[in-house]
């Protein structure tokens, strides 16, 4: 397989302690360890302007998720989600109206990005028309944001755009918990998720991204190949089965959902089972239990990440990655890119750069 991606949002890099920098190196020595020599893509999904932030200060809203972007392009992410879909305004009539700061800021998001990327590097950026975990998206919202959005960065310059775009069709991030700790089956719009696609290239763009599925019913998956869905957001379903395999250790766990109980107290709702609050909650505990995670016994790692490994191959075989790293090797041609020496080794000593 070569057709994958490693992709990690803005938020989950708060709540996981990984800033752009430190992701991309751990997949990358990972490749190097794995003897992986191959093209190796690195993403920040949802990098997300915060619409409580963009109501009362609409230029530091924006502003953050650029300080972010020049943090992140360095580092080799050269996959970005621009997620100004907080932005939409749906008690517009007019679809337009609408999507306005949606297309607006993702136009201005995409500039920016454009004037950073390094030579010979065109960052695949994708845009989304709609929240995940929200109302279906409609071919009409696709049309109203890609329309405007191509005729406003066309405004802007001449710069390359939208590589895809996502959208939504019955899923929710980490899928719905129910009072006993079970996933509830939801309902994928598949022929939606084709309509899409197919207007999404309509505009040039590869097609439509599909995200929030990874705990899905099993056999959803070779669905989504059918329907030509450009790229599928797989991750919850990997945390779950990491942290609820039965080699992980107890006294870990207990320590995890001791440290929700008193820093996220406030998250739980009334009525809520511990089921579905340490479900809801527990990925706030991976950054704060970092080391501990780091440092689990061989013997641990080694079954949960077999267990990791089965669930990988399924997910390869049902979504047709299976037989694309030879297609990616023809397609892709690696950029030399030289990272600048960290500031903290620029710094070691007053000599920096003297030689006898």
């Amino acid at each position: 397989a070569g057709a994958i991606i490693f992709e990690i949002a803005r938020s989950e890099m708060s709540y996981t302690d990984q800033p752009p920098a430190e992701y991309a190196a751990n997949a990358i020595a990972a490749a190097i360890k794995e003897g992986y020599f191959h093209p190796l893509f690195i993403q920040g999904d949802h990098f997300q302007v915060k619409a409580a932030t963009y109501k009362s200060d609409p230029e530091r809203a924006i502003g953050e998720v650029k300080e972010l972007i020049a943090e992140a392009v360095p580092a080799g992410f050269w996959n970005i989600d621009i997620d100004t879909s907080t932005l939409v305004e749906l008690e517009h009539d007019d679809l337009d109206k609408q999507q306005y700061h949606n297309y607006m800021r993702s136009a201005e998001i995409t500039k920016f990005i454009r004037d950073l990327e390094p030579e010979g590097v065109t960052v695949s950026l994708g845009g989304e028309i709609g929240e995940v975990g929200h109302k279906n998206s409609t071919p009409e919202e696709l049309d109203a944001y890609m329309q405007n959005y191509n005729e406003v960065l066309a405004d802007l310059g001449d710069y390359a755009g939208l590589s895809k775009v996502s959208v939504q069709t019955g899923t929710s991030h980490g899928g719905v918990v129910l009072p006993d700790g079970t996933i509830a089956e939801v309902a994928v719009d598949f022929e939606t998720l084709r309509v899409l696609g197919e207007r999404a290239r309509h505009y040039s763009a590869g097609g439509a991204v599909q995200h929030g599925a990874s705990t899905l019913p099993r056999d959803y998956f070779n669905k989504f190949p059918e329907v030509q869905t450009l790229e599928i957001h797989l991750a919850t379903g990997f945390m779950n089965l990491f942290l609820d395999h039965a080699k992980f250790p107890a006294g870990l766990k207990q320590a995890l959902y001791g440290y929700l109980d008193s820093a996220h107290a406030k998250e739980r709702k009334d009525g809520e089972t511990d089921a579905q609050f340490y479900y809801k909650t527990r990925k706030n505990a991976v950054g704060p239990y970092k080391p501990e995670l780091w440092a689990l016994p061989q013997e641990v790692k080694s079954k949960v990440y077999g267990a990791l490994e089965e669930e990988f191959r399924f997910f390869y075989e049902k979504l047709n990655v299976v037989g694309t790293r030879d297609l990616i090797d023809r397609t892709v041609t690696p950029v030399e890119v030289h990272k600048p020496m960290p500031r903290s080794a620029r710094a070691g000593g007053d000599d920096l750069g003297l030689a006898d």
